[in-house]
């Protein structure tokens, strides 16, 4: 659908975009979709990491239990400590 759309017609959606939400928030708009993008990614690769992570760590699951565990914390991008939280994971062992 997009592969069909003609020059003039992309050039009118971009003068929607703008009319509509002025060239002065358009920056805004879209490194907020880049932190959010890259947050995205960053937790995917997080997820795979722990995936395999736990994929390793079963056959030494008694040797876990007796260390405590930190908990794992989410930047907002690289190198932004100010925005970086603690995530609170249940414990899946108990879930069954």
């Amino acid at each position: 659908m997009i592969g069909n759309l003609k020059p003039l017609e992309i050039l009118l959606i971009i003068a929607v975009i703008v009319l509509l939400f002025g060239a002065k928030k358009l920056p805004e708009m879209a490194r907020s979709l880049g932190k959010s993008a890259r947050i995205l990614k960053s937790e995917a690769k997080a997820m795979k990491k722990d995936g395999e992570a736990e994929a390793d760590a079963a056959p030494a699951a008694d040797q876990s239990a007796q260390q405590p565990v930190a908990p794992r914390t989410i930047q907002a991008a690289p190198g932004d400590v100010t925005s970086a939280r603690p995530v609170n994971e249940t414990n899946r062992t108990t879930q069954g």
